[in-house]
């Protein structure tokens, strides 16, 4: 067991969450790999002159107390610890710009942070880099009822931001489970996928400018409201995605699609992947343009959800399960085309069991069954959990495979996602941490990916448990321009270190 020195010395390591066994250093996290560790780069460290030139910066908003940065330095699923010292929290772009401007001045390491939803390691600090948490930066800026078009700081929470665009009668294009939480900066900043890209694409389509302060302090202002802007290189596209490795984001212009006058939601048993695979086929080519998301996920997923967070299923004894919705603008439409398609899916074969919801209460409590399978997970111990992009046909067959390799040695060998665009959640359980296990999952994982042409992250990102597999997703030749990209945008490496590259030769 590490000790409290060695964690001042700032030995990274990946742990997993079991509260029952603390440590000298950490009550609730425990060390439990070795794979994943690092040396610290010689970063300055920060001193009580650096935390006398935040105060007078940002008065009141410099956290320094022991206790209230502990939250700040564990990740959501408490896998990942660093051992900062100092959470700064800016209210404008002004005060970003001079943070930063400070500590590439100082060759001080920063961690960006927004709602530390993350499940890669990519949001919490390795060591003690200076974490620059987004959120008081919870501002709209404007908001275009003609064209849908809002622009607003990079700290606003993502289920606010919906809340407030509902009144004017639009959504968010963007839908995820830790929507409670999470930032829309960061849910740039990790190019953040959900539920809704079957219908409405990824950021990298519906975002259509950034503000974002580069590594020396520098704005770059490319806040553009337009969604034609054919000028030159797509800049914003470069830190889409880049996970604070590039330039802290601080404002988003986004488009968002109207709010569908017509929701219904489909919860069904499919008694084989087959089926499931046949069912988004039928699905497609009968509801066509009102399909907005076609979830699926197996027995176990179900069970876990049942048993640790008592939430109950309309549909009984199915080796999988499909949640199918649409949204449209005419309701009468709408669910004719719906019941069409059930009436076509019962008499085929495909779905043996089904239920439908229309009013918002009903259609929650089945999203539920999907969106807190995650936090059912927490539950069982230690979570290995892997998110794959794959060809449809062969989404399931990874699982399968999985369980086979491991056998008894895992608790729980699960899958679930969005089949609607290819991306499996992988997640692996056991009572504890084991080493030998994580060596029979890695790099299998990552080999069986790329075997099949898959990408080993869908839309989490790389973080810092996934960088050093990057080259099963990408040539080396484009890891080296990527290096090439960050060695010329952040030339002292102060954002976000450790994290997404692998380190340049």
């Amino acid at each position: 067991m590490a000790s409290a020195a060695l964690w001042r010395r700032g030995a990274a390591r990946l742990r997993s969450c079991r509260p029952s066994r603390g440590c000298a250093a950490c009550r609730d996290v425990v060390p439990t790999c070795e794979r994943y560790a690092v040396r610290r780069l010689p970063f300055a460290r920060l001193g009580e002159r650096d935390v006398a030139a935040f105060e007078r910066l940002m008065p009141g908003r410099v956290v320094t107390g022991e206790e209230e940065v502990k939250a700040f330095n564990v990740d959501w699923l408490k896998s990942v610890r660093g051992c900062s010292q100092v959470v700064l929290k800016p209210q404008t772009t002004a005060e970003v710009s001079q943070i930063l401007r400070y500590c590439h001045e100082k060759n001080l390491a920063v961690n960006p942070q927004g709602g530390n939803t993350g499940l890669v390691g990519g949001s919490v600090p390795v060591f003690d880099e200076i974490i620059l948490s987004t959120a008081l930066m919870n501002q709209v800026i404007s908001f275009d009822k003609v064209s849908g078009i809002l622009v607003c700081q990079a700290g606003c929470v993502l289920e606010r931001l919906n809340e407030y665009v509902e009144q004017q009668g639009f959504i968010m294009p963007l839908d995820l489970g830790a929507k409670g939480s999470c930032h829309i900066g960061g849910n740039v900043a990790t190019n953040a996928g959900g539920l809704r890209l079957l219908r409405y694409g990824s950021l990298r389509g519906t975002v259509l400018g950034l503000e974002v302060v580069l590594a020396d302090g520098s704005t770059l202002d490319c806040l553009t409201s337009l969604r034609k802007d054919n000028t030159g290189y797509d800049l914003k596209q470069l830190f889409i995605g880049s996970e604070g490795t590039l330039g802290v984001i601080t404002a988003v212009s986004i488009l968002c699609p109207q709010k569908p006058k017509a929701v219904n939601v489909a919860f069904l048993g499919c008694q084989s992947f087959a089926k499931v695979l046949e069912t988004f086929t039928t699905c497609r080519a009968m509801l066509g343009e009102i399909l907005s998301a076609y979830e699926f996920m197996d027995e176990k997923c179900m069970e876990l959800v049942e048993r640790h967070l008592k939430l109950s299923s309309p549909v009984a004894d199915s080796p999988f399960y499909v949640l199918i919705e649409t949204s449209g603008s005419n309701s009468t439409h709408d669910e004719e085309k719906l019941s069409n398609f059930l009436e076509q899916a019962m008499a085929s074969g495909l779905v043996t069991d089904g239920t439908v919801a229309t009013d918002d209460k009903k259609i929650k409590v089945l999203w539920s069954l999907r969106e807190r399978i995650t936090e059912a997970l927490t539950h069982e111990g230690c979570v290995y959990k892997y998110d794959i992009s794959l060809p449809v046909g062969k989404l399931y067959d990874l699982v399968t495979d999985m369980r086979a390799r491991l056998g008894q040695s895992a608790k729980n060998v699960v899958g679930y996602g969005h089949l609607g665009d290819g991306n499996l959640h992988l997640n692996i359980t056991a009572e504890s941490y084991s080493h030998s296990l994580l060596d029979a999952i890695e790099p299998f994982v990552y080999e069986w990916t790329a075997r099949y042409s898959g990408s080993i992250s869908a839309e989490h990102g790389l973080g810092f448990k996934k960088k050093q597999f990057i080259q099963y997703s990408k040539p080396r030749e484009a890891v080296v321009l990527m290096q090439q990209f960050k060695a010329m945008l952040d030339p002292k490496g102060i954002l976000n270190p450790y994290k997404t590259l692998p380190s340049a030769p």
